[in-house]
Parts: structure tokens; sequence; C-alpha cells
């Protein structure tokens, strides 16, 4: 357990500046839905969607690349040079492809007036900076550097919530704030981030590092294109659902635009599930390359498998159960609640989204097959059947449930995702994962979750006392038993 404890140990590292850099970033959704109409908010989750597939091009999947090739410490200044160079040069082709693509890709977004060219070029700047900040943040992680890794991470927070209000609240700017200061928080951490790592710009470019780099993180792109696909398809298709559709759900005077916003909304409160995945994966893939090779490392992966099922399922319960209490937190000293209440249709979509962040997370485990043997090419297959999945399960479910069936599309499609990672990742790597008490946990859960909405106050908390214990019981059995046959 001493292992187990030391990755818990890091990813709480990590999770407190995502922590930290989600609570301060999350104060931005009540300025938002209190400042902006359904309908405009519904364009800022369009417009980041939209950016969420371009990031997939501009960081050309060598996060994961350098994390591969730089875990040999004596070559990371050669590895470092030659994918920023790499990087740079990617960067600034895909500007210039967007400048001339600008009146198709705006109208994607549902950029239109007098401000979209200036959103649109500050949304490009963001993804440039950001594009040239991954591979010194991930040389953060390699060198065992998690406090730089979380200030850094925090302080791009912090600018940009601090320019959102004075933007917004002082100004009285559009969306328009809203991109200048993702835009400007990217460049000022991208700077300091390099400048941090800029001794390993000491290293040579190598053509062949290039070559291998390029090989293992380009299966990372069709991959990435899939996860955004998984990610943010929905959106767009709810802004394009069929009024006639939108008036059976909804009633009169609800448009597309509006769906999209209470969706968007609501869809943040997924972030309880989203810390976890991501405080996880930062430390998870540093964490399995250590201990890789280890006599018994098949069976430290299943218990890592079985604590990260436990944690995920106590956060879809708790936060699953109180989704209305928790959108309806007022703000210290002021009126404002996390979520404006024109937005609270959305609501009903929370347990959808936590549980498709929960199977991202089962995602992330199971790639430590692919990862140690090199098998990334097989990682776009596998999302592009999620993303058929997305695409099917939207087409049939949206039109019947609306946001509803988005979030069950979004949900299925990683679960999906994650069976086939499990099945393929195993043929590489065998790791003795306990997936049927996974699964019974799974649907415990959701039917716990089912049952209690909509219940009083007591009726859900005696089913989050029934979810938690549960929880224990099969995190317990199953550990006892990996521990009795050792």
């Amino acid at each position: 357990m001493s292992r187990i404890r030391e990755l818990i140990g890091d990813s709480l590292i990590y999770g407190l500046s995502s922590v930290v850099a989600r609570f301060l970033n999350y104060l931005l959704v009540p300025l938002y839905t209190g400042v902006f109409s359904p309908g405009e908010y519904g364009v800022v989750g369009l417009v980041y969607g939209a950016a969420v597939f371009l990031n997939v091009l501009f960081t050309l999947g060598l996060e994961s690349a350098y994390i591969r090739h730089a875990a040999d410490r004596d070559h990371a200044k050669d590895v470092f040079k030659t994918l920023q160079m790499l990087l740079v040069g990617a960067g600034l082709m895909l500007l210039v492809a967007l400048h001339l693509l600008a009146p198709w890709v705006q109208d994607w977004m549902r950029l239109a007036g007098p401000e979209a060219d200036r959103v649109y070029n500050w949304v490009l700047m963001m993804l440039l900076a950001d594009a040239l900040s991954v591979v010194p943040f991930a040389e953060l992680r390699m060198a065992g550097r998690p406090l730089w890794f979380a200030s850094l991470k925090t302080l791009n927070v912090v600018v940009n919530l601090v320019l959102n209000l004075v933007l917004i609240l002082q100004w009285g700017m559009g969306i328009e704030a809203v991109f200048i200061s993702n835009a400007v928080a990217s460049v000022v951490t991208g700077t300091l981030v390099w400048l941090r790592t800029w001794p390993m710009m000491d290293g040579a470019w190598r053509a062949e590092v290039a070559t291998k780099a390029l090989w293992f993180g380009l299966p990372y792109v069709p991959n990435g294109i899939g996860f955004a696909i998984n990610e943010v398809l929905d959106r767009f298709w709810l802004s394009r659902m069929d009024p006639a559709d939108i008036l059976a759900l909804y009633g009169e005077g609800v448009t597309a635009a509006d769906v999209t916003g209470w969706y968007n909304a609501c869809y943040k409160l997924g972030v309880f599930m989203l810390l976890l995945v991501q405080m996880f994966r930062m430390a998870w893939q540093p964490f399995f390359m250590k201990h890789a090779q280890a006599a018994d490392a098949s069976a430290l992966f299943g218990r890592v498998f079985t604590v990260f099922t436990a944690g995920a399922g106590a956060v879809f319960v708790s936060v699953g159960l109180f989704a209305p209490e928790i959108a309806a937190i007022r703000i210290p000293g002021t009126d404002t609640t996390l979520i404006n209440e024109r937005f609270w249709p959305g609501l009903a979509v929370v347990p959808w989204i936590l549980a498709a962040y929960a199977f991202q997370g089962w995602f992330t485990v199971f790639s430590v097959g692919v990862f140690i043997k090199d098998r990334t090419k097989r990682l776009p297959l596998i999302t592009g059947a999620g993303a058929v999945v997305t695409i099917a399960m939207n087409a049939f479910l949206v039109p019947v449930y609306g946001m509803v069936g988005a979030g069950m599309a979004t949900t299925c499609s990683y679960l999906a995702m994650s069976i086939l990672l499990f099945v393929d990742s195993r043929r590489q790597y065998p790791v003795a994962y306990a997936m049927a008490p996974a699964f019974l946990l799974v649907a415990a859960l959701g039917t716990v979750v089912y049952l209690g909405q909509g219940g009083s106050i007591w009726i859900r908390l005696a089913c989050m006392a029934a979810g938690l214990t549960a929880i224990g019981a099969s995190v317990a059995r199953g550990l006892l038993r990996r521990d009795a046959g050792r």
C-alpha cells in the first residue's frame, strides 16, 4: 500500500493546484451566468468547444511523447528541444491555415457580429501559447517539480479570473472579455514555464528523436479528435436542435442557443469528478512508468483501479444527489448563486456528466498497456469507436430527450471506450482489474442516485449513506481479496 500512498500523495499535490485553479475558475460560472444570457453563454461554450478540437492539432500528441521519451533523463534535453521546435513550427503553420479558413471556422463557432474577428484572434493566441506550454509543463512533471507545476497552473487561473472581473464588471465588455482574459493568462503562464525550463533548451535537435516522438504522438491526434467529439460535440448538436423538438421538450420562447447555454452551465458541475480524474492522471503516468517492471505491477495497478473507482463513486453519489443545492449556493457577500437560476433547467444532466468523467478516469487507468508497449496507434481506433457512439446516440437521443439525451450519449461513449481500451490493453500488458465488482458498484450507485433524485433532503441523505456504504464494502472486499492472494 505504500506505493499507492505515494500515488495518492502525488495526486494530491497535483490535485491541490487543480482544486485551487478549478475553484477560482469556477467563480467565473456565476459571473458568466449572472451577466450573460443563456444564448450568449451558449456561444462561449461553442467557441471553447471548437478550441478543444483545434488544441489537438496544435499539440500533436507531443505531451505524451515527451513523457514517454524523456524518461531517459540522460537524453531529456535533446527530446525537450526537438519537441519544442516541432511545436513552434507546427503552430505557426496552423495559424496561417486558420486565418485563411477564418470565415468557415467562425461560422462553426457560431461567431458573428463586429467582435467576431477579434474573438477569433484571441482564441488563436490562446491556442498557440497553450501548445508551447505543453512540453515545459510535462518536463516539470518528469523532473518531480509538482509545486512549480501547481503554482504556475494556479497563476494562470488567477490572471484569467482577475482580467474577467475587470473587463466585464468594470469595463462592461461582452463575451470578448472571456477570450482576452484567457489568451493573456495563457501567454503569461506559457512565458514563465518556458523560462523555468529554459536550461532544457541546451539540448540538440535530433531528427531521430523527432521521428520517434511523432510516430508515438501523432496517433494521439485522431485520438484527441475522438475525445473532442465525445467531449464537446453535444453542444454543437444542441445548438442545431429542431425548433419543434425544443417546443415539445421545453415549451415556447426557448431557442437552441438557450438550451446550449443551460447545458453548458450545468455541465460545469461535472468539475468535481473532472478534478479527481485530472489530479489522478497527472500522477498516474509517471507512476506506472516507474513501477511497470515491478514483480507485482499487475496486482498494484489493479488495486489502483479499485481505489480510483471508489473515489469516483463517492463523488458521483455526493454531487449527483445534491446538484440543486450546490447550484443554489450563494457567493458570500452577493446575491449571486454558483449557477444563476435561469440556467437550472439543465441540472438534470449532472449525474450523466459525472458518470461520463468517471468512465474517462477508467480510460486513463486502462492506458497502461498501450503506453508502456508503445501501442498508441491503437488509440485512434478506440476513440473513433467512441466518436461513432457519440454521433449515433446524439442523433437518436437529443431529439427525444434534449439535454439529458446529450449527457447520456457522452456517458455511453466514454464507457464504450474504456471497455475497448481495457480489452486491448490487457493483451499488451495484463493487469488484474476487478471488473465485475466495479460494474456491480456502478449499477448500485446509479440506482441510488436515480431513486434519490427529486426526493426530500432526508431521502437523499439516506441514499448517499447507502451509496457510501456500498463503496466502502466494495473496496474492503477487493483489497482484502488481493492481499490474501499475494
